[in-house]
């Protein structure tokens, strides 16, 4: 068996099996006769017999693998890789983070195998006597001294020392502390530029928090500038050349959104109006309200009208991940639990991305009923799934 095999727990860092073209995965198999390049096989390829132009299946071959003792007999050979790689990672003296990462020792076992085979270790110090003393113990069943080691560990210490200091400065710099803080203030932004914002906050740690601030505000004035160029714009092909005639043409611009927004909204309503005749009484009240008489037609009532019966969940796909509460709502709404949990899924991730939620925000996220919308938010609001805006 051979037992220099790689130490490397990435299994991209072996060469693929000439059979199958895996990753290869210790123990595998080195053919001992075929190569250079050498041939490595997998271990069910192996057992499969592959042959593959001059390598044949009755070949002597070599067993690849790392599982044995180097410097303890409870650490194997790929163990010390393992959690030197980890204190690269990590830092020394990161202990719980080394252990985490390794997965098969505890905190204490990687402080005090490492304390005492890569730190306390006589073979490793940089002194001359303790070098003379390795050369004698080279025929010593030791491990190979690796002088160099300890000066790499501090320096690796120091380096994550200084970025995350170097973090820490940016963070306190730019004001990142107060996450909440910093959302509300960008939305005092147009759209645009809190698009920027966003696009731009990766950039804040090559400049001073003054001129990032600076940069912002310049684009923001820019995008104003640039609007009320558009709106002179927009008055000069009106034919509007004072500001009083501007302020006349705004307030009937507005007029004429407000009623072509009536009109829209009055759409939407009469697609839901299934009763004919109850329509035609509701537009014609509606017009003598307008017209300022009192309503000629009454309003029919709604009493003897059946309520649709409660939604039967029973085999629908994703009931059984509501609770209770959530299956209520489901039955009371009629809306398949499948549709309900993408809907507040939608709701959630808008939620946590502008810090709150409004209710024409949930209308214009998800498409459906308007009164089914609302009493969704009201629901994710009253058992705090959502916050308002």
């Amino acid at each position: 068996m051979d037992r220099l095999g790689s130490f490397s727990n990435d299994p991209s860092d072996k060469p693929p099996c000439r059979g199958c073209s895996s990753y290869l995965m210790e123990p595998y198999i080195k053919c001992a006769e075929c190569g250079p390049p050498p041939f490595f096989l997998c271990l069910q390829c192996f057992t499969r017999g592959f042959e593959y132009k001059k390598h044949q299946s009755d070949h002597t071959y070599e067993i690849m693998t790392s599982d044995f003792p180097v410097l303890d007999p409870s650490w194997t050979a790929q163990e010390e890789m393992a959690l030197l790689e980890a204190v690269m990672d990590c830092g020394f003296g990161n202990w719980q983070d080394v252990a985490n990462q390794m997965c098969t020792k505890t905190k204490e076992e990687c402080e005090k195998h490492y304390m005492k085979h890569f730190i306390n270790n006589p073979l490793f110090a940089s002194t001359l006597l303790n070098l003379k003393q390795a050369e004698e113990a080279k025929t010593a069943d030791t491990a190979i001294a690796f002088h160099s080691l300890k000066m790499a560990v501090v320096d690796i210490y120091h380096s994550r020392l200084k970025e995350r200091q170097r973090r820490k400065k940016i963070i306190r710099d730019h004001g990142l502390i107060n996450l909440r803080k910093f959302q509300l203030m960008e939305r005092r932004y147009p759209k645009e530029v809190q698009d920027l914002y966003e696009t731009m906050r990766r950039f804040a740690r090559i400049v001073g928090p003054v001129e990032h601030d600076k940069f912002i505000e310049s684009h923001a004035l820019e995008f104003e500038l640039r609007r009320e160029i558009k709106r002179l714009q927009e008055y000069r092909t009106a034919g509007i050349t004072n500001f009083c005639s501007a302020r006349t043409y705004d307030h009937l611009k507005k007029t004429r959104e407000e009623e072509r927004l009536k009109r829209t909204m009055l759409s939407e309503v009469l697609q839901y109006i299934q009763d004919s005749s109850a329509c035609q009484q509701w537009l014609r009240r509606q017009a003598d309200i307008d017209s300022g008489q009192s309503p000629s037609v009454p309003m029919a009532s709604n009493s003897g009208r059946r309520s649709a019966p409660p939604l039967n969940l029973t085999g629908l796909p994703g009931t059984e991940k509501l609770n209770e509460k959530e299956k209520e709502l489901c039955q009371m709404v009629r809306l398949v639990p499948g549709a309900y949990l993408e809907y507040k899924s939608a709701l959630l991730n808008e939620c946590n991305k502008q810090g709150g939620l409004r209710l024409a925000q949930a209308r214009a996220l998800i498409k459906i009923d308007v009164n089914k919308t609302r009493k969704i938010y009201d629901f994710l609001i009253r058992e705090g799934y959502i916050t308002k805006a």
